[in-house]
């Protein structure tokens, strides 16, 4: 355009050389006379004017308001293709006229203007975007990033910084994308945040080389993906927690005895969480029902591992003050125990406490983190449901096995336990003491059942007390019940006889009246093994001994003769004096 003004400009002063340029212009041109009128008009520029005259009279005002050399103007013009836009050069002419010089701009101007929307949108995208684009120079340094910055560093602070001082220590002499050689794709990459925390970023780069082939630098984009890595590795975890609690919890429930249900958790737990050893403690009955804080009421029940002795624990007596502040703390107990770094948590049923859970390792291993905390508390709910399961085990087995009134055990499981003892070769001399009650059917009759239901819990607990391991003191039912004293001669037998009598002298209050006070009638049967003496021929001799004793006029005790294995009459209690 400015070629063919400084052509116009020339002729400006020759008619002739002014109508030749219009007529042979290559694009729309004419002449106006003094008062704007057209004097001279090419073919393209006449052919504008049949489509659409509006354009003229914005040129004739734009030239009229010009004192000197109007320039260039721009305006719209409708054609056959749509609206295009037409350059316009003024050139005054020396006869005041004008000569106008046109040129299409209309591909100019949409590409001049996409490429403007197209820095503006690429611009905007980045922005807007997670990503940070970056440009290193020959020297590694950044020499551009994003506005905004990135990894909490503003852009200023990051211009002309060494890349690799962003680096982890880790990554040492690894290549970066900053100073890549070659083209990067999507390499992930751990720097350090202005804050010092570790991002995660993802990064695609490019080198740039110059004519020579010189390396220049390189350009790309990061995209920082700390919190998608991050969620991803808890997801891990959570799905390998969930994993390992699976197996334990399989564990609890595929076995119908608890405590090697116990017993093979406690090796599944120390092996989940990479630990040495692993004990898991059962509470009393009366931490159940309430004390809380009362470590030495919890009794071990499983173990798995090393053992937790007093040298590795700091001392005798160092493990009981853990226990106790176990069983006092919600939530997970960490602690340094001598050589040992231990973590254990309570365990509940119903938000009451009935166990704990207590895991160990060497105190040169790594110490627990969050993700144990989470395994063991997950483990000890478990833990607490199979405890509360245990216990009612063995509440249906003390209901199948006791009496519900006395707490003795009942006639099926006595006449069991007696059989099971006469098996044994090694049980030696024992002996059977059959206890009826005397007068007891008057403590009903004139005081009713109530009262003759706690003659019969006294009765069960004079029984109870202090009888040895292995004794047995039963309810065969009614009024009638039953002693095994394992390993006790006659001599034995007849002091235990006598301490049931003197221990009813305690229980005169709860007789009839005076004239049928309450009293035991008891006989003796010793057990000579290796006689073949069944338990039926057993009790039918002690039996038959209190049946004596009774006829001797009640309170006392008779010992039964020796069995006989082929007996020719009926035998002859010897009754107490």
């Amino acid at each position: 355009m400015d070629l063919i003004l400084a052509t116009a400009s020339a002729s400006a002063h020759d008619p002739a050389g002014t109508a030749a340029l219009v007529a042979t212009y290559p694009g729309p041109a004419l002449r106006l006379a003094e008062d704007m009128t057209v004097a001279e008009v090419n073919a393209e520029a006449e052919e504008m004017l049949d489509n659409d005259p509006r354009w003229l009279p914005d040129l004739q005002s734009w030239l009229s308001a010009s004192s000197v050399a109007p320039g260039l103007r721009s305006v719209p013009v409708e054609s056959a293709r749509g609206i295009m836009i037409v350059e316009w050069a003024g050139v005054p002419l020396s006869d005041g006229g004008f000569l106008l010089l046109g040129r299409d701009d209309t591909l100019e101007r949409q590409l001049r203007h996409t490429l403007t929307e197209s820095r503006r949108r690429y611009k905007d995208l980045v922005e807007v975007s997670s990503d940070f684009a970056w440009e290193t120079g020959p020297d590694g340094a950044f020499v551009f990033v994003t506005h905004k910055g990135a990894l909490g560093y503003d852009a200023d602070s990051l211009i002309g910084r060494d890349p690799r001082s962003l680096a982890l220590d880790e990554w040492g002499d690894l290549p970066l994308p900053f100073d890549s050689r070659r083209p990067v794709d999507q390499s992930e990459l751990w720097l350090k945040s202005a804050d010092g925390a570790p991002a995660c970023v993802v990064a695609s780069a490019l080198p740039l080389f110059g004519s020579q082939g010189e390396w220049l630098g390189a350009r790309g984009v990061c995209r920082d993906v700390t919190d998608q890595v991050l969620r991803s590795a808890e997801l891990a975890r959570v799905r390998n927690r969930e994993r390992l609690l699976a197996h334990i919890v399989h564990t609890l429930r595929d076995r119908l005895d608890a405590v090697e249900a116990l017993t093979v958790a406690s090796a599944e737990t120390a092996r989940a969480l990479s630990a040495d050893g692993c004990r898991i403690y059962r509470a009393s009955e009366a931490q159940t029902d309430g004390a809380v804080g009362a470590g030495g009421g919890l009794a071990l029940v499983a173990e798995f591992g090393a053992d937790l002795s007093d040298d590795k624990m700091g001392g005798e007596g160092a493990l009981q003050p853990l226990l106790d502040r176990i069983a006092a703390t919600d939530g997970v107990v960490v602690a340094s125990l001598g050589d040992l770094l231990v973590i254990g948590e309570r365990t509940e049923h119903r938000q009451a406490l009935n166990g704990a859970v207590l895991v160990w390792r060497g105190d040169d291993s790594e110490p627990w983190d969050e993700e144990d905390h989470h395994l063991l508390s997950g483990v000890a709910d478990h833990i607490g449901i199979a405890h509360a399961h245990l216990a009612y085990q063995e509440r249906l087995r003390r209901l199948s096995e006791r009496d519900g009134l006395t707490g003795l055990f009942n006639r099926r499981t006595f006449f069991e336990r007696l059989e099971e003892s006469l098996a044994r070769p090694d049980s030696g001399a024992s002996a059977l003491l059959y206890v009826d009650l005397d007068n007891f059917k008057a403590v009903n009759d004139l005081h009713g059942h109530q009262q003759g239901d706690t003659v019969l819990k006294a009765i069960g607990t004079l029984l109870s007390t202090g009888v040895r391991p292995g004794d047995l003191p039963g309810r065969l039912g009614g009024d009638e019940f039953v002693l095994w004293l394992g390993r006790a001669d006659e001599e034995q037998a007849r002091r235990v006889a006598d301490r049931l009598l003197s221990g009813m002298i305690g229980l005169a209050h709860l007789s009839a009246s005076p004239e049928k006070p309450l009293g035991l009638s008891i006989g003796i049967a010793v057990h000579a093994p290796g006689r073949g003496e069944s338990v039926r021929e057993l009790t039918d001799r002690a039996d038959a001994a209190m049946y004596a004793a009774k006829k001797s006029g009640k309170g006392h005790y008779a010992l039964a003769p020796a069995h006989q294995p082929t007996p020719s009459s009926t035998p002859v209690a010897e009754t107490s004096p």
